[in-house]
């Protein structure tokens, strides 16, 4: 197992980048590794991943040194172990609400005694011909990333309880589906989400786990990085509509 650069880089205080990336494609992830990203999201809750493709993608993002994590479809054992035995190195979980369900997500991403993460000689354990698989434990729980993703009103109001759980690194605020909850569906800039994730961002101050977030351009970015955020995330489309629109204006109206 590789090191988790970018859980370095979080635990030494640094901002990381990262993209989400939906489509199942290996030479896309390849080729997005050149950009010099952090890590990328393999999403497999509004995509079509399957833990064959998952496996794949991995292999790419290693090639050039980038953190490959994945998304997981719910807070289910069953379902994480399948995706990060591909050696994804870490797992957004999404729809966390309570101390309790950020616990059952650290205990699917870690092996014992830190979590019931279920062992064998997959891909992520070197298909046992690696190290000995005691001593690949204790690295997959000092290197795997638990991001929870916190996207619901119910969830703000437990932010501290949250905060506090043992083994979470990032919390990270989904704002599409934050606003949704709220009933101000895609309104991002309404008073009542921004007050949610300043509630966030504040109870996350002197806290283990980074503050993360979604961004759609690099404005957004800066200004959640004024605020607290260290784990700063964009998706392909977010980056691919404004230059392919404007390459398209520009050419139209020459």
């Amino acid at each position: 197992m590789q090191t988790n650069r970018t859980k370095a880089k979080l635990l030494a205080g640094e901002a990381v980048a990262g993209c989400f990336l939906r489509y199942p494609d290996a030479s896309l992830v390849e080729m997005l590794g050149y950009q010099g990203w952090d890590f990328l999201v393999f999403d497999g809750e509004h995509g079509t991943l399957e833990p064959r493709d998952c496996e794949n993608m991995v292999r790419s993002a290693e090639l050039r040194g980038v953190t490959p994590l994945v998304r997981v479809t719910t807070n289910q054992p069953p379902v994480i172990l399948r995706l990060m035995d591909t050696g994804a190195q870490g797992a957004h979980v999404p729809w966390v609400n309570s101390a309790s369900e950020a616990k059952a997500a650290v205990q699917s991403i870690k092996y014992q005694p830190l979590g019931i993460r279920g062992l064998a000689g997959v891909r992520a354990a070197d298909y046992g011909q690696g190290a000995p698989l005691a001593e690949y434990i204790q690295q997959a729980n000092r290197e795997t990333l638990v991001v929870v993703q916190v996207e619901t009103d119910t969830a703000i109001k437990h932010i501290d309880e949250i905060a506090a759980v043992d083994g979470v690194d990032v919390i990270f605020v989904g704002p599409i589906d934050l606003s949704h909850s709220l009933g101000v569906a895609g309104d991002l800039k309404h008073p009542d989400v921004q007050a949610a994730i300043d509630r966030v961002a504040g109870a996350l101050v002197g806290a283990k786990p980074a503050f993360g977030i979604m961004v759609s351009n690099v404005s957004d970015a800066h200004l959640w990085r004024e605020r607290g955020a260290r784990y700063i995330t964009t998706t392909v489309e977010a980056l691919l509509r404004p230059a392919i629109r404007n390459f398209l204006q520009e050419f139209r109206e020459a």
